[in-house]
């Protein structure tokens, strides 16, 4: 028998013909705990005809009392469709020059508070952006409770952001410290497109967030981890110990693009495909069991749901089949009984 992992880090088991089962049993003794993997647990492909209340709230207005969101934007946020719809398997978030409400802009905010929050897991968004001056689409997360105090002791993760003068380029930022204006924050690296690619095309923005490290990702590509933040509320790891939910917003002007120019095209069209959310599963422990001609494979019922699939080589690419017959619950396990023969067999555990 030999023990190996796939890619995405299920347990796969070899079983080859012993010529005895002490030589099973032996080999067997050398097992290793499996690895762990990403489990998505919450998602949104914008597959309907409308936006889901049930995953999304808006933010309305001018962010009164402070002028702009704290920030001197422009734009007085709606849930009208003018400004945010659901088209074509899209989320559209766009930006108007218009008079509304005192304002000579208008957009859309949108975010899961008190819909779905999360502590720690990976968050993938495929999206993609307007370009012009004044143009600050963004994606990011708040803390659903600011237990440590003000913004930003409580915290506050930028997944993406850009500067519409500046479609080459997206950064990825946290806030921390004390409540402001004793707040710090990181300061990149940011993240720059190769030649001839911009935020106009769309691209898969990510963030891996841990106890200790929270890493950007542009189509699968790390740019940047950081592990330094505190919070004057409370002890290290806060203030990123406690669950954020997502926001996603296209903002006009404000401080960190500027006013619009007279030759910004309006409307500005924030697209996205889909945001997922994932956790981080650990794979249960595997345990194999000579019995006369047969072997035992085990493993605990109460984790995730897991699938044993076997494969009878790795050739790229391999054929992964589920095994039968399925398993049977023993004892709060669960418990699959397979021959032992000739043929050489892979076995894993996937979700």
């Amino acid at each position: 028998m030999k023990m190996k992992f796939n890619k995405k880090g299920s347990i796969m088991i070899t079983l080859n013909h012993f010529r005895n089962l002490a030589a099973l049993a032996l080999a067997l003794s050398f097992i290793q705990p499996a690895k762990a993997d990403w489990q998505l647990v919450w998602s949104d492909e914008f597959s309907g005809g409308s936006i889901n209340p049930k995953n999304w709230t808006f933010d309305i207005g001018t962010g009164p009392p402070y002028p702009g969101w704290g920030n001197n934007e422009l734009e007085y946020y709606t849930s009208r469709t003018n400004n945010a719809y659901v088209a074509g398997g899209l989320l559209h978030i766009v930006a108007k020059r218009e008079s509304y409400n005192g304002s000579s802009y208008t957009s859309a905010k949108l975010n899961t508070l008190r819909l779905f929050s999360q502590t720690y897991g990976r968050f993938e968004f495929r999206a993609k952006l307007p370009q012009g001056q004044g143009y600050w689409p963004a994606i990011w997360m708040m803390p659903r409770d600011s237990v440590y105090g003000g913004w930003a002791a409580s915290g506050e993760i930028d997944v993406m952001e850009n500067n519409g003068n500046d479609p080459t380029t997206v950064l990825g930022t946290i806030h921390f410290g004390g409540q402001w204006p004793d707040q710090d924050q990181s300061y990149g690296p940011a993240f720059t497109f190769p030649t001839g690619d911009s935020v106009t095309n769309f691209h898969v923005y990510a963030l891996e967030w841990t106890n200790n490290a929270i890493s950007w990702y542009v189509d699968n590509q790390l740019y940047e981890t950081q592990t330094y933040w505190w919070s004057s509320g409370g002890t290290y790891p806060a203030p990123f110990d406690q669950p954020f939910y997502i926001i996603m917003n296209l903002a006009v002007g404000g401080n960190f693009v500027g006013n619009p120019s007279a030759s910004t095209v309006f409307p500005g069209d924030m697209q996205v495909d889909y945001v997922r959310a994932y956790d981080w599963i650990t794979a249960p422990p595997l345990t194999i069991t000579p019995s006369g001609t047969n072997v035992i494979l085990s493993w605990p019922t109460n984790t995730a749901s897991f699938t044993l699939e076997f494969a009878t080589n790795l050739a790229s690419p391999a054929v992964w089949q589920t095994n039968t017959p399925p398993p049977v619950v023993i004892s709060g396990q669960n418990v699959v009984t397979n021959p032992i023969s000739g043929t050489q067999m892979f076995f894993r555990l996937t979700q």
